[in-house]
């Protein structure tokens, strides 16, 4: 295929989607599988089918809408109309949505969610610009959005050096966590003197109510190898890998699409040898984790896909220097690859005129916790965490009061109520002791407990241990083990002063960013609520209520945690082993 021929493919899938009276866009995301989804799909299919409109209708199974505590969702595409959101769909409902757009009378205002409501109004969605909203399998709807045309523009108009330079410029910082400057990492990759390099995406998501690249590579997943490809000519790899994480719910389904998707791409001419007609050749294959949380970390991940065990290696060198197979391997998680095709198609400038000085573009969030609308956002970089939170996530739950918003996952931290108007970037969520981290941001009412928000991070740090350094291995467990006694009533001050210490100590001397991380949310909470800490040491009270104050004496309760302790170590070594 050459250039012609993918914007006549374009052209045609306009000019089809012109013809039809409208389109049904019923999501298939998790969340909204969760609440029903697959019988809203059938109800569509079957009230079309009744109403003899399956020639003149498209019904399609989508990526994410975004509005996911108000699934099942369906969106409704008009030719030259705004686009129609319906949320809490029923089967009944989906039925009559069909008869209302068919041009009958319907009643379904009660359900349609106004386009300048602030949860869209208030977004910027440049990433998730597709999801939702075309059918991801179908190459055709992808190309009819511009699709693969970056790609074009870049086979036979920049060279590797201009695209790595455009990727500077732009100010992209990486997506996973980390923050390093994209471009940076592009052309030390393209620099590293070898015949042989590798592209690497990774999507090995982990963190506790995280779900931003999974939902990207399910709901557009052909922007994500039109981005590999355009990294791969940049810095001369002629293999990518997507590393998935393993067991995903449906993951066995999803696979088979994105397979599905990446044999589309090759059929097409936009994958494999001589892409676009063009001298350069880029192979895509995917790699399933174990679904351990280690296997995030870079060095595992390359192991792991390498076939050996997922555990850190100490660094440099660094994978621009020496990754898969000794090769130079350029690796950036989904999110930051999908803001590659938009950077190529509107410009370097357009995008660094997005966000802060020092953070640029936008940040897909899981919005979760006790916020009215629970979802998938996208927003610029800088936006308040007020904004976020109570215009876009629509307030507390219940009316209740809000108390923190946790960031980052279980290598982030703790944000109080007196920081609500802080921007939102790299900088600013450092200097409050928190991170951007992958995009997680849980919000916590006036219920939660702080000690055990902070217990809660570190059992999940325990348990996603690879064990291969003592510090995070011995150390985290220890943590755990004097949040519990705080938690329940039987610690004392000097407990607390250990705890601390641990903190440091685990922090300055793991090997791998898990175990220097697992600390951040003990810390940050004890910065910012350690009156609670307090109070159940020293009152035997949770502020909040919801910790069960042990009526053991402490003695007896210092020696009874190591047993206890000891025992789930066994029981975790035994399923590893298994």
């Amino acid at each position: 295929m050459n250039r012609n021929e993918l914007y006549a493919i374009g052209l045609r899938e306009r000019e089809r989607q012109e013809q039809l009276r409208f389109r049904l866009l019923s999501c298939a995301s998790t969340p909204c599988l969760s609440s029903g989804a697959k019988a809203i799909y059938q109800s569509l299919q079957e009230s079309v089918t009744q109403m003899g409109l399956r020639a003149e209708v498209d019904i399609i199974s989508s990526g994410c809408n975004g509005l996911c505590s108000r699934g099942p969702i369906v969106r409704v595409q008009v030719p030259n109309a705004p686009d129609a959101v319906y949320t809490f769909v029923t089967p009944q409902l989906a039925a009559q949505i069909v008869r209302h757009h068919a041009g009958e009378e319907a009643d379904v205002s009660d359900n349609l969610i106004p386009a300048d409501t602030p949860f869209f109004a208030k977004q910027q969605r440049i990433v998730l610009g597709n999801s939702g909203r075309i059918d991801q399998e179908r190459i055709e709807g992808y190309i009819a959005r511009g699709g693969y045309t970056a790609l074009a523009h870049v086979l036979r108009e920049m060279t590797p050096e201009a695209v790595c330079d455009a990727i500077t410029r732009s100010g992209l910082r990486g997506r996973g966590g980390a923050g390093y400057p994209t471009g940076l990492k592009w052309q030390l990759v393209r620099k590293a003197p070898s015949d042989k390099k590798f592209v690497v995406v990774n999507c090995d998501e982990g963190d506790p109510g995280a779900y931003m690249d999974r939902t990207l590579l399910e709901s557009d997943p052909h922007r994500l190898l039109e981005a590999m490809a355009i990294a791969g000519y940049a810095v001369g790899a002629d293999q990518g890998y997507i590393f998935v994480r393993g067991g995903y719910p449906g993951a066995e389904k999803r696979l088979h699409q994105l397979e599905r998707v990446i044999r589309s791409a090759e059929k097409h001419g936009l994958l494999g040898g001589r892409v676009l007609d063009s001298n350069f050749s880029f192979r895509i294959d995917i790699r399933i984790g174990a679904g351990a949380f280690v296997c995030g970390e870079e060095t595992a991940l390359m192991l792991s896909i390498m076939g050996k065990r997922a555990q850190p290696v100490p660094r440099p060198p660094y994978p621009a220097q020496r990754g898969l197979w000794g090769y130079p391997t350029l690796l950036n998680n989904v999110e930051t690859f999908g803001n590659v095709v938009p950077i190529i198609l509107n410009g370097a400038d357009w995008y660094a005129g997005i966000g802060t000085e020092k953070s640029k573009g936008t940040k897909v969030f899981a919005l979760a916790g006790k916020v009215n609308n629970g979802g998938l956002i996208e927003v610029p970089m800088g936006m308040t965490l007020r904004e976020i939170i109570f215009e876009i996530g629509g307030g507390i739950r219940d009316g209740r009061a809000f108390k923190a918003a946790q960031t980052g996952g279980p290598s982030g931290g703790c944000i109080p109520a007196k920081h609500l108007d802080s921007p939102v970037d790299y900088e600013s969520m450092k200097a409050l002791g928190s991170i951007m981290g992958s995009g997680g941001l849980i919000v916590l009412d006036d219920t939660s407990c702080m000690v055990e928000v902070a217990k809660f991070f570190m059992h999940f740090c325990v348990d996603e241990s690879c064990g291969k350094c003592v510090p995070c291995r011995v150390g985290t467990m220890e943590m755990y083990r004097q949040l519990d006694k705080i938690s329940n009533g039987s610690a004392t001050m000097k407990d607390l002063a250990i705890l601390e210490e641990l903190c440091e100590m685990v922090r300055e001397t793991s090997l791998c960013g898990l175990g220097q991380s697992a600390p951040n949310p003990v810390l940050s909470t004890l910065r910012h609520f350690r009156e609670e800490y307090e109070a159940h040491i020293n009152e035997r009270r949770c502020p909040a209520g919801t910790c069960q104050m042990n009526e053991v004496p402490a003695l007896q309760m210092a020696e009874e945690l190591p047993r206890r302790i000891q025992a789930r170590a066994a029981a975790v070594l035994e399923k590893e082993v298994a």
